[in-house]
């Protein structure tokens, strides 16, 4: 996109979001007939706790500094939604806005069919690895619906509940340092979320492999690897995860076998 098109991309964009909100239900007084439809500038100037000439030249495309925090205050004062807000940084900042908090819910009907169609173990997880989704194949080596919905953590269930991997004293290390590499990593991108800290704090007082290893330095924005589980006389999967559409703070963890005789293994369960 030419410099000359981005310029227009942003201020029309901008002027549309403001044309669709109606002045009296942001709370503003009906000051008589208006020239154009939805909110003025100096409205947005005044809602969003910036100048009247700042948010013009924000409108302008001109080259100014604009902060990650006055931007959030703009998509909320224009009642954005989060695909608009990622828009918005994406034309004022070039690049991908910072991660907002994580949201709790349930999972959508669409994905949990997607998940259903799966023929291999797969799970949906959250930005801190609380599992709000599962197959029915998951169920050869864990089944999730056994465990309290306020227990179905990823993190807590591979380091504190699994009590399996403590009769491999080497294999349960490898696999708490792999595993924390990365959530150290998810961690970093939502540090200011309570649960993260609540979900920190108490494996800080009940694992004490979690005590020894947390503030290691090994970081790891990868999820692809080979983990063995012992389950169903000891399986070997390879796995990776997406991030399913619309849904960025979720990620979609699938779960291959990665050899024949884990294989065998799986359909051999999913038979019985």
């Amino acid at each position: 996109m030419s410099h000359d098109l981005h310029r227009q991309q942003l201020t029309e964009f901008l002027k549309g979001c403001r044309a669709r909100l109606s002045p009296t239900r942001m709370g503003l007084p009906d000051q008589g007939r208006r020239r154009t439809p939805g909110l003025r500038r100096e409205d947005v100037a005044a809602l969003a706790g910036v100048s009247v000439t700042w948010y013009t030249w924000l409108e302008q495309a001109r080259d100014i500094k604009v902060s990650a925090e006055v931007l959030d205050r703009i998509s909320a004062t224009l009642h954005m939604s989060s695909e608009e807000r990622d828009y918005l940084f994406a034309l004022v900042q070039k690049r991908a806005p910072p991660h907002a908090p994580p949201a709790d819910g349930p999972l959508s009907p669409a994905l949990q069919r997607m998940l259903d169609a799966i023929t291999v173990p797969a799970i949906v997880k959250t930005a801190r690895w609380d599992v709000i989704g599962w197959n029915a194949p998951t169920k050869c080596f864990r089944d999730w619906g056994q465990f309290p919905a306020q227990r179905r953590n990823l993190l807590r269930v591979l380091l504190v509940e699994d009590a399996l991997y403590p009769k491999d004293p080497d294999g349960y290390r490898n696999m708490a340092r792999r595993v924390l590499s990365k959530f150290r990593v998810d961690y970093s991108q939502y540090c200011d979320d309570p649960a993260f800290d609540e979900l920190i704090e108490e494996l800080e007082r009940d694992c004490p492999i979690f005590r020894e290893l947390w503030n290691a330095p090994e970081v790891m924005n990868r999820s692809e690897a080979v983990a063995y589980h012992p389950h169903g006389g000891g399986m070997w999967f390879e796995h990776t995860s997406y991030v399913p559409e619309g849904s960025p703070t979720l990620r979609l963890v699938i779960f291959v076998p990665h050899d024949a005789d884990t294989a065998a293994k799986l359909r051999a369960l999913k038979g019985n």
